[in-house]
Formats: C-alpha cells, structure tokens, sequence
C-alpha cells in the first residue's frame, strides 16, 4: 500500500525560484527511503508540502490515500501526529528534562495520562536512553539530543518517521548510531523518510534513494548510490 504519493508536483515562488519541477513519487508503507541532493536540492520543500507547511503551486500531494492539501485545517494536527518530524536541530525544549520532552508532544497530542506514563519509559528505551531520562537537554551530546527528538515522535505512535537532516549536527559516531537507530524502528514496521546530503550514509544503507538535483527526480533506485550526473 502506498503511504505517500507525490503526483506532478511543483512548486514555484516566482520565475527565479522553481524549488519543485513536476515530482512525482511514490513510497509504500514499510519502506527506508533516503531523499538525497545537495543543498538547495528541494528536499527540505518536499517535506513541507507532506505535512502541509506549504502548498504546492502544481499537483497533489496524497498520504495514505488522503489529498492533504484539501484536508480541513481541524485535521491536519492529526496528519502531523501520524507522521513523526525528527529535525536537525532537535527543537527540545530547554528547561524540561528528556522525559517531560516526550511527554510533552504527547500530553498535547491530548492523549492520557495513564498512556503517557506507560510509553514514555519504553520510547525512551527503544532509543537507549533508560539512564537518560531526568537529564535536561544541556546535560546530553548532540546524539542524546537527537534520540530523545526521535522518542518524542514515536511516541505517538505514527505511522511514518520522517529525518530531516537528523545528522547534521553530529559526528560520525554519533550520525552512524543514529542512522541504525532509524533503521531499528523500520525494522518494527515503521515507514522512514530519511532527508539528507550525506553520500556516506546513502551509500551504506544500500536501500532505496531518491535523488533531488535543482528540484528536479532525477534518480530512483533500490539499493541506490548518492550519484548525480
């Protein structure tokens, strides 16, 4: 089943400025999918486009079979909850320990607190950080950061993961812990979109790429390499 679909999609801020020219894209549930390009590449607009920051000037944009650019402005929190952002920054929040990170995006989310108190703990685990869990941000490396971030969308639940730039900030331990850690939650079943322009990464994954050069598809390949000619 698809869980994203890209249909023709462009988008263009004036005649200077084509971010997206006529993608289309299709990713089925389960998948690890690398988005690679360089900066500037689009991938960061074709992010923006699926959870609705943005829309498109051409062409649709479906998750799970729902346009979600015609969704009511009342059911696009529920699109976000579904599909879990992990940012290169983290976007923590500063004065609350690991934890209350977690089960903060949750407790807005509206959920209860008898499940907050349950799966807070086992999100928190799944990433490693059982030790972890009364350190505020301060207190972590960058890769503790970005695990907790990654905790905070799973606990929700979604039915995609979607990593922009997750590695950015990071040093090369700590960016491969990561990308294993993605690949752990794919292997429970979890859809990964995985935006990057790291070629070492998108080379050792040997899973699907998908290449964006000045807005333009221009590879798609199983097992792909970071190749642009």
């Amino acid at each position: 089943m698809k869980i994203i679909s890209f249909e023709g999609v462009s988008k263009i801020y004036n005649s200077h400025s084509i971010a997206l020219d006529n993608v289309t894209l299709a990713i089925e549930q389960g998948e690890f999918v690398s988005l690679a390009g360089k900066s500037g590449a689009g991938k960061s607009t074709l992010l923006k486009l699926l959870i609705a920051e943005e829309r498109p000037t051409k062409g649709k944009v479906l998750f799970e079979n729902k346009d979600v650019h015609r969704l009511p402005a009342g059911e696009l929190p529920k699109l976000r909850r579904q599909i879990g952002m992990v940012f290169q920054d983290y976007k923590l929040l500063p004065d609350r320990t690991a934890y209350e990170n977690v089960a903060y995006a949750m407790e807005v989310a509206g959920i209860e607190d008898q499940y907050v108190k349950r799966d807070v703990p086992q999100v928190l685990e799944l990433v490693g950080l059982s030790n972890r869990t009364k350190n505020f941000p301060h207190e972590l490396s960058g890769g503790e950061k970005q695990r907790v971030a990654i905790a905070r969308a799973l606990a929700q639940r979604p039915d995609m993961i979607v990593a922009d730039e997750p590695t950015g900030n990071l040093d090369p331990l700590n960016t491969f812990e990561i990308v294993k850690l993605l690949l752990k939650i794919n292997e429970l079943g979890t859809t990964v979109l995985l935006a990057t322009h790291n070629k070492e990464i998108v080379d050792s994954l040997e899973r699907r790429v998908v290449i964006l050069d000045q807005g333009k598809l221009v590879r798609d390949e199983e097992k792909g390499k970071y190749l642009i000619t």
